[in-house]
């Protein structure tokens, strides 16, 4: 499924929602449904413009980049499909003056016939037309006429700033002429892209990646191990032409790779030395909701640096950064806790043992648990944080409870993932705090629970660890019979709450957790009959 109405109105419907959010900067023609032109509001004809296109499925490409500084113009096919040459020629005619016009095409036959002749018939007119045809795609170096693809916005960008500078149309169209050889682009993609009101096309396999995938999901030269975002930059890199030291390199999203990925591939984009400047990582010149990415070089010559780093208002242009190694800066004094001196006391090295040991043996049917209402892992966080506290014993100072309490919330806030080392990290530090203002054990054990509740909000009731530990310590004082007993009686309880109030629990239909005790609170009720039994 797709967030999508009817399909033959979807392109129409985008461009609408493009000019909505646009604030007035941008307008269309009245052309629809045939004709689809996204053009700049505030154009005088006074300037060079700028005309690209082609068809619609490559956002923000490329009517996402008309305004100031780059396109004039953007002349919008169906998915995948070059627009007609009446709808190029409307564009053609809608922006250009005095000054003329550079229509830049990438190099598909579909879009170099439609706008060649677009172009024609405007020369027919009586119009100055000049148009490059950009063709970066080095993956397929057998073919004739490589494809263009997102290495065409650096001649977007660059001839944009010209244009808005007030260049005429020889200066620019010699300058578009004389990047474009310069320019080298390639793909890689886990998978290929889902054409609206089609199924999706699963000639990728699990395990494998396709290189050099067009942007309309043509399959690539070859499909290939995938081994990790590394190895993935490297292949693109090593069939990358080498080039100058200074270059730049922008790195394209095609569609549904994860800012967290491209951040990675990013940082092995730097690694490589590629480059020493940067554009992105963005979503560029996408393939629908491809799950990959392509890498586009260009060596500069003279200024243009600086053209690719003149400001322009598009949010969808990132704009240009040097790289750089990352800055690493010392950790602030008193973010690690004093050493606490390490004392011995068998009595209590042996309850904290049989706790721990406790935990590690219900590893497997708390995930189970979990599972029923979560992702399954709250056996394996509190078995983890078990073991490490088991191996740290002989460096606690365990004869001193007003220090051994914060050493525990300590090592457990290190230890234990989520919030669930928090939690433990507040209780243990507010017992060790009770503990050294003279309070018994069975007290500073209940001042950390009433310092969670006030920090973390949860209450008894909530279907949270809190449903056992609470009844529990109450009980405590009578002896560990009576808090394993209260303890038991509380998870128990928690299977009867439809709805949680707290904790993730709280996200989870009530279907779910009906029936299910609370895996936090099984495991606290596991704890004291564990030890009542010791």
């Amino acid at each position: 499924m797709q967030f999508i109405n009817d399909k033959a109105d979807l392109v129409t419907e985008a461009i609408d929602g493009l000019i909505a959010g646009s604030g007035g900067a941008l307008a269309r023609l009245d052309g629809y449904p045939h004709i689809k032109i996204v053009i700049r509001a505030d154009w005088d004809r006074s300037k060079v413009a700028l005309v690209s296109g082609g068809g619609s499925g490559h956002e923000p490409a490329h009517a996402g980049f008309v305004g100031p500084g780059m396109l004039t113009a953007a002349v919008c096919g169906e998915v995948f499909a070059s627009p007609s040459v009446e709808a190029v020629l409307a564009g053609i005619l809608a922006v250009t003056g005095e000054a003329g016009c550079l229509l830049i095409v990438k190099n598909y036959t579909g879009d170099r016939l439609n706008f060649g002749l677009a172009a024609e018939r405007a020369r027919a007119q009586g119009k100055r037309v000049e148009m490059v045809v950009v063709d970066d795609d080095v993956a397929l170096p057998d073919l004739p006429q490589a494809r263009g693809v997102a290495g065409t916005l650096f001649v977007h960008k660059i001839t944009g700033v010209m244009a808005e500078r007030g260049d005429d149309l020889d200066t620019i169209a010699a300058r578009a002429r004389d990047l474009i050889p310069r320019i080298a682009s390639i793909g890689k993609s886990l998978s290929t892209c889902t054409v609206p009101g089609s199924p999706r096309e699963d000639r990728i396999p699990a395990g494998k990646a396709e290189l050099g995938l067009g942007i309309h999901g043509e399959p690539g030269v070859e499909q290939i191990d995938f081994k990790g975002a590394d190895d993935a930059v490297a292949t693109m890199v090593s069939r990358l032409p080498d080039g100058k030291a200074d270059r730049v390199v922008l790195i394209n999203d095609l569609g549904a790779t994860t800012p967290l990925e491209l951040s990675v591939l990013t940082r092995a984009v730097h690694r490589a030395g590629l480059a020493a400047h940067v554009i992105g990582p963005a979503r560029l010149m996408t393939s629908l909701d491809m799950h990959g990415v392509s890498l586009s070089v260009l060596d500069l010559k003279d200024d243009e640096a600086d053209l690719l780093a003149a400001p322009t208002p598009l949010s969808a242009w990132p704009g240009l950064s040097a790289f750089a190694d990352p800055t690493i800066k010392p950790l602030p004094d008193g973010l690690t806790p004093i050493a606490p001196i390490r004392s011995d006391n068998p009595r209590t090295k042996s309850i904290i043992r049989t706790v721990c040991d406790l935990l590690v043996d219900a590893e497997a049917e708390l995930n189970a648990l979990d599972a029923k209402s979560g992702d399954g892992d709250t056996g394996s966080t509190l078995a983890t944080a078990a073991r490490a506290l088991k191996s740290d014993l002989d460096a606690m100072p365990l004869a001193d409870l007003t220090q051994l309490f914060p050493a525990l919330g300590n090592a457990l806030s290190q230890t234990m993932g989520g919030s669930s080392g928090v939690i433990l990290a507040i209780y243990f530090n507010a017992a060790g705090d009770a503990c050294a203002n003279g309070a018994s054990v069975p007290d500073a054990l209940r001042a950390g629970l009433d310092r969670v509740m006030e920090v973390g909000g949860a209450r008894p009731g909530d279907r949270t660890m809190i449903d056992a530990l609470a009844p529990a310590l109450d009980a405590l004082p009578r002896g560990l019979d009576k808090a394993a007993e209260a303890a038991r009686e509380g998870a128990d309880a928690t299977a009867r709450i439809g709805r949680a109030k707290a904790g993730r629990a709280a996200y989870v239909p009530e279907a779910n957790l009906t029936g299910h005790a609370d895996p936090g609170a099984e495991a606290v009720a596991r704890v004291f009959e564990g030890l009542a039994c010791a």
